[in-house]
């Protein structure tokens, strides 16, 4: 894996000081806090696991494809998985259970941290019902305008589970070939995290945290480019095309790539 991640580092040429030009994490832990990121949720995978989304539409939250995977190979029940819009302390402005999901067909479930697989890190959740925007206003998904941007990062993590955090400013390290490094300061369960660009009125999400390593120095963490894997993924749910919507058996080759996965953040 560390292989792979100096790999990564070097593909996108990240500066050798990754914790630079970041401000701190805020807990959102009042109501008031919350105001304009209800629609970044907790997403409970059903076995204790969790990760971080964000709804795209009223009914359609945006996260990782390696969160969800196992739901579409039938290893935890659709109807297990819970969204968690704006989860504070056990209080969640609305909970919606899924009702199918869609993966970026170009996602290898179980696969190793390759630039292909962050690169389609990408997966839909439909909910059983819609959120009104009034209680948790979807987001737009958006390109990053340009080179070296400041960004912005809401998720849950472990150790900060229970409520959101927000990380007002960190950096973009490296842009190439629909990829992106951020010295953003996040870790295990913030994968699905949504990135943002806060520049010219309301936030709009850029990124998703996929991967990423802690090193003394500080974090590194990997992302992709959205709006053309959003836009298929949406068309597949329209369609029904690719798209899980219940318990199956998974494949002997399922299984066998099941056996090989694991956390997608590393250390050294």
């Amino acid at each position: 894996m560390w292989r792979v991640f100096v790999f990564l580092c070097v593909f996108l040429l990240v500066p050798a000081t990754a914790a630079a030009q970041t401000t701190g994490l805020k807990r959102l832990t009042l109501r008031q806090d919350l105001l304009g990121f209800e629609a970044v949720g907790r997403l409970d995978l059903g076995d204790a696991a969790y990760c971080s989304g964000v709804l795209i539409a009223p009914d359609i939250v945006l996260t990782a494809a390696h969160c969800v995977g196992r739901v579409a190979t039938g290893q935890v029940a659709i109807d297990k998985v819970r969204f968690r819009s704006g989860l504070r302390d056990g209080e969640a402005v609305a909970e919606r259970r899924a009702k199918a999901v869609a993966l970026h067909p170009g996602y290898r479930i179980g696969g190793p941290m390759t630039l292909r697989n962050i690169r389609n890190d990408v997966a839909l959740v439909q909910l059983d019902s819609a959120i009104p925007a009034a209680t948790a206003a979807p987001f737009r998904v958006d390109r990053l305008p340009g080179p070296n941007r400041a960004v912005s990062v809401v998720s849950y993590a472990r150790g900060r589970s229970e409520a959101l955090s927000w990380q007002g400013e960190c950096r973009v390290l490296g842009r190439r070939a629909e990829l992106f490094a951020f010295n953003c300061d996040v870790t295990f369960g913030a994968s699905g995290a949504p990135v943002f660009d806060r520049s010219g009125g309301r936030a709009r999400i850029v990124s998703l945290i996929s991967a990423g390593s802690r090193a003394t120095d500080g974090v590194v963490a990997f992302g992709m480019e959205l709006p053309a894997a959003v836009a298929q993924l949406q068309r597949a749910l329209r369609t029904g095309n690719g798209v899980s919507t219940g318990v199956r058996k998974p494949t002997a080759e399922e299984l066998a790539r099941r056996a090989t996965g694991g956390a997608k953040f590393v250390r050294p």
